[in-house]
């Protein structure tokens, strides 16, 4: 079986810089999938973090129907739900928790929990669409996460100087422990709050904070929690690089630690840097616990960060994942090929 797995596509973002509402880009990513089996949608599909929901809705749906149509009856999506779009995955996590329910490392997570989460497994039929959270198994020894729980790793309770919430407890970890925990994200914080709280409330929070974080810049996911929401543009392709070795590689492989994902490979996005690809030390890659990391990447066309750049570029819109059956995945740029200029 050949999987194509990508990630944060950030559809319906306000700026307007995610690159998949551009014709070019589109006609890309639907060429490769007349050559896969199933597609995986690892998180943050939807850009549902700007308080905006129905506009970010109706940017999405027509491209979800374009890789639907183009998938065609017989094929696999999976969708894996992120923390751009976790208010798709909250009344289905309520529900587990006042039931007992555990969560797990791939619950498969009905349709039909959210309208919109239904709204989008419509627009990708006739493909068959299945939901998962917060992983998805591909193959043996393959395990697919958008990486969100990463964010628990990357700063010390504390760190910002005043304790919110709880962390992750130290030694074995679960999924509850990780939807649970706080830490110094802003939006982290807003989205345990609104998980914990009934949808009609919930939801106003969700408007409210998406006000904040476009005022505050925090809506660029890999400055924001690498180099701190505060660093403005241009922003360094090295420096990010370097604190992406440092603590987003690191802190990927925790998560995995914690969780006893048992696991050859760990395919994650979330930060939005393409890899192993560009000349990257492989063994870097492999940071704890002998399960080799590959991140998809993104779809995002940020001038923050590429302002003069050009491909090959590790955050260079069009990342993505191969994976055939019985192969190590494999790290994929299907735009570099593509005038800049189409996806600004």
């Amino acid at each position: 079986m050949r999987t194509l797995i990508v990630s944060d596509l950030h559809l319906g973002q306000r700026a307007g810089h995610d690159v998949l509402r551009r014709p070019v880009a589109l006609q890309a990513l639907v060429d490769q999938l007349k050559d896969v089996d199933r597609l995986v949608l690892l998180g943050d599909t939807v850009e549902l973090l700007e308080g905006r929901p129905k506009p970010a809705m109706r940017a999405a749906l027509p491209v979800l129907r374009a890789l639907g149509a183009a998938l065609g009856s017989g094929k696999d999506v999976v969708v894996v739900l992120g923390n751009h779009d976790h208010a798709l995955v909250r009344p289905w996590l309520r529900r587990q928790r006042t039931a007992g329910r555990r969560i797990g490392l791939a619950s498969r997570v009905p349709a039909s929990s959210s309208a919109s989460l239904r709204a989008i497994a419509a627009a990708l039929k006739p493909a068959r669409v299945q939901v998962r959270y917060p992983g998805v198994w591909l193959d043996d020894g393959v395990w697919a996460t958008h990486g969100h729980y990463l964010d628990r790793h990357l700063f010390p309770n504390g760190s910002t100087g005043v304790m919110i919430g709880r962390g992750v407890p130290e030694g074995r970890a679960s999924a509850e422990d990780y939807e649970a925990a706080s830490g110094p994200s802003a939006a982290a914080v807003q989205g345990l709050v609104a998980a914990s709280l009934p949808g009609i409330v919930g939801e106003p929070l969700d408007r409210a904070a998406g006000l904040a974080r476009r005022a505050s810049l925090v809506a660029l996911p890999v400055a924001a929690k690498l180099l701190g929401a505060g660093t403005l543009a241009p922003i360094s392709a090295g420096a990010l690089g370097f604190q992406f070795r440092r603590a987003g590689m690191p802190a990927m492989g925790e998560v995995a630690g914690r969780l006893n994902v048992k696991a050859d490979h760990v395919i994650f996005g979330h930060l939005h840097r393409a890899g192993p690809r560009y000349g990257d030390h492989v063994p870097e890659w492999t940071p704890i616990g002998g399960r080799a990391l590959t991140n998809s990447g993104c779809w995002v066309y940020e001038p923050l960060l590429l302002a003069g750049a050009h491909p090959p570029h590790p955050y260079w819109p069009g990342g993505a994942v191969l994976l055939e059956s019985g192969q190590a995945p494999q790290a994929l740029g299907l735009l570099d090929d593509v005038d800049e200029d189409l996806l600004r």
